[in-house]
């Protein structure tokens, strides 16, 4: 025994496909897990949904559904790692749906590498595949490339959690400061998981856009937000 995943799964205004998500972890190949639900301050009956499908686990005592005001995604990712009790940490979005062998395989990718922190796959957005590749250092610095789904050991999860100061890029901001302690990822070269689009990643634009169209508002948001990352990690 020994290797619990505590499985965090912040929930804000998603009542209508969050429950996909469950549905997504209830179909695990692996069973010695968590799910502690955040929700995040939603508006759209969030409560009354889980309350239906609660009813319906085989398992309910594997589930916590915890109530707080909206304080944003790094808020209630650190308020789901205080309650969790696993070995590993996985934050899981709410617009996510995961192969059934996903924590099977992240597990094994780290059972494996023991230097390594955390494990992270190849995912997709939509249909567009994101293949992230081996964990580089020199290009996480210079770049976000690693998804917040990654399966993190929780002893090398940092003590002062997500910065719930940090808006956008989140994950690379987490990445960085694992980095910094040392830590590092390995990658899984499977496609683990499929990201619903129209979710945070909602104005997400084609690689050459980026140098096409510097004008454009989302791209001007974009390179604002890998500014105050950067800034904070001294590699601007």
């Amino acid at each position: 025994k020994g290797s619990m995943i505590s499985i965090i799964l912040p929930v804000y205004n998603r009542a209508k496909i969050f429950i996909d998500t469950l549905e997504s972890i209830k179909k695990q190949n692996f069973f010695d897990y968590e799910v502690i639900i955040v929700n995040d301050g939603s508006t759209d009956h969030v409560e009354k949904i889980w309350a239906d499908y609660y009813e319906k686990i085989n398992r309910p005592r594997n589930y916590i559904f915890i109530s707080q005001t909206n304080q944003g995604a790094p808020a209630a990712r650190n308020r789901g790692a205080r309650e969790a009790r696993g070995e590993y940490l996985f934050f899981c979005d709410d617009d996510a749906s995961l192969v059934p062998a996903a924590l099977t395989k992240m597990l094994k990718a780290l059972e494996n590498n023991p230097a390594a922190s955390y494990a992270y796959p190849s995912f997709k957005w939509g249909r567009k595949l994101f293949k992230v590749g081996e964990f580089n250092a020199a290009k996480l610095r210079d770049m976000p490339c690693i998804h917040t789904m990654a399966l993190i050991r929780r002893a090398d999860f940092p003590k002062a959690g997500w910065d719930e100061k940090i808006k956008k890029l989140q994950d690379w901001d987490l990445w960085l400061t694992m980095l910094e302690e040392g830590k590092i990822g390995t990658w899984v070269p499977e496609i683990l998981f499929t990201v619903k689009p129209g979710g945070t990643i909602s104005a997400w634009l084609p690689a050459a856009a980026y140098r096409l169209f510097p004008f454009l508002p989302a791209v001007k948001k974009y390179q604002a937000a890998m500014l105050i990352i950067k800034t904070k990690h001294g590699l601007s």
